[in-house]
């Protein structure tokens, strides 16, 4: 049975100049059934029922898409970027529990990726990262190969799933580890966040961390640094926590921290990830409309470019 989703939204571009194409004019309406006609397909993940910190997740996908409909389409060295298409947003329980909703998600990402989509999922926070690339690690365990996850993200959200808590923001990879995961590679993470048990494990299991400052020394050696840490997996899954972004330039996030990448930074990392062939799915979360003090949304806005910046990188 097909999982229930709401339906995409219509996209409208906002300029009136005949010239200016913006995503709003090229972005088709689709479901799931006719997802792999494009070379990406964009999901909603309206949920944030599992955040550490600050809720307003649940709001992100709306104002990504807002914010997308009018960025212009052209990338220089990429060209026009085109072939994309809303399935619309995943239906979750807000009132279930957080295992409830991760399996409700997995039903839909399964799906997609049966049906050989590249899915772009706009959430939501960070605990729907696990049903979002289990799927991939389940076909690859039985394949007998391997998954990487490339995670931009100033944490590491490896910590423990407690009985009485159950899943959170901070556990998807300690559960997709669980899982088998291959390789956790986190870049742009921030000293002074992450605990010393967490690194210590991620450093036990084989994982890489990149960190902000060293993302600073230039973006063309950390990709170096990616590509190595990820040389032997199968497939690809890349996740950008806009708290990766230093304070200022991403203030409507959950965790706001300053000493973070810029947005352009961010940019060229995503963009030169996006072009391996293995990339399996992509996407932004912990992106919090209500918690943006900026009256034009910078965060949406950057998260929206972010989107727009993998899917030059697909089309390249």
């Amino acid at each position: 049975m097909t999982p229930e989703m709401d339906p995409a939204p219509e996209w409208t571009g906002t300029s009136s100049d005949p010239n200016d194409e913006q995503f709003g004019h090229v972005v088709e309406r689709t479901t799931l059934d006719t997802s792999r006609e494009y070379d990406a397909v964009l999901v909603g993940e309206p949920y944030d029922g599992a955040v550490l910190g600050r809720p307003g997740a649940r709001e992100g996908p709306t104002a990504i898409r807002e914010a997308l409909a009018s960025v212009k389409t052209h990338h220089f060295e990429a060209g026009p970027v085109a072939s994309v298409a809303d399935a619309g947003d995943v239906r979750v329980e807000r009132e279930a529990s957080v295992r409830d909703v991760q399996e409700a998600v997995r039903e839909t990402t399964a799906e997609l990726y049966d049906r050989g989509a590249l899915p772009v999922f706009l959430g939501g926070d960070n605990s729907l990262t696990y049903p979002n690339v289990v799927p991939l690690v389940d076909s690859a365990r039985i394949d007998g190969e391997s998954v990487a996850v490339v995670s931009l993200d100033a944490h590491l959200d490896c910590r423990e799933v407690r009985a009485v808590e159950g899943p959170t923001s901070g556990t998807p990879y300690r559960q997709l580890h669980d899982a088998g995961l291959g390789t956790l590679c986190v870049v742009g993470a921030r000293h002074f966040e992450t605990g010393s048990r967490y690194a210590d494990y991620l450093r036990e299991r084989g994982g890489a961390v990149v960190t902000a400052e060293s993302v600073a020394e230039g973006v063309e050696a950390t990709l170096d640094r990616i590509r190595s840490a990820v040389a032997d997996a199968d497939s690809l899954y890349l996740s950008v926590d806009v708290d990766v972004l230093d304070a200022p330039s991403a203030p409507g996030v959950s965790a706001p921290t300053p000493g973070g990448l810029s947005s352009r930074e961010l940019f060229a990392l995503v963009r030169g990830i996006a072009g391996d062939e293995r990339v399996r799915g992509f996407e932004v979360v912990e992106c919090a409309p209500p918690l943006d003090p900026t009256p034009t949304g910078l965060t949406a806005a950057t998260a929206a470019r972010t989107v727009a910046h993998f899917l030059a990188g697909v089309a390249a």
